[in-house]
């Protein structure tokens, strides 16, 4: 199981992990309401590495990002379900539109992100090349959402 930590604890254990010569990949969302096309995600990206961390959006970054109703679970509920997964070593939550920040704090070798984007479209990905990482689309298709799962349970 995956251990939800503080943006200095991460540092810690990745700068150990570096030491030790493993890569680390970073993957990031808002996890409201974990199904499994986040499974299939987080799966996918814990394969780009030795070891996956996996920033998750706080309250009010879901908030704005997804509007009102949202989320449905809090930050550390969704840190929780998310370090539970199976491939997932770290999780951090992060406030912000994007994940810029924790990447630039973090510098990981691979910054993953869903099929519902390319390489070439992802937000993040100049900031990722500033100290020669890569970005990795990973999971399945985008089959599967939080927003059409409410819209069912509704």
């Amino acid at each position: 199981m995956g251990e939800v930590l503080t943006l200095d604890e991460l540092l810690a254990r990745v700068a150990a992990d570096r030491r030790a010569g493993r890569t680390v990949a970073l993957a990031n969302g808002c996890f409201d309401l974990l199904h499994v096309g986040h499974v299939r995600y987080l799966q996918a990206s814990a394969q780009e590495a030795d070891r996956l961390a996996v920033a998750v959006n706080d309250d009010a970054s879901v908030r704005a990002l997804k509007g009102d109703g949202r989320p449905i679970l809090s930050t550390a509920d969704r840190c929780e379900l998310v370090a539970a997964v199976r491939g997932v070593d770290y999780v951090v939550a992060f406030a912000g539109l994007t994940v810029a920040g924790v990447l630039r704090t973090v510098r990981p070798d691979v910054h993953c992100k869903g099929t519902d984007y390319t390489v070439d479209t992802v937000p993040e990905r100049d900031v990722v090349r500033e100290w020669g990482g890569r970005t990795a689309i990973v999971g399945d298709p985008k089959d599967h959402s939080t927003r059409d799962l409410l819209s069912r349970i509704r």
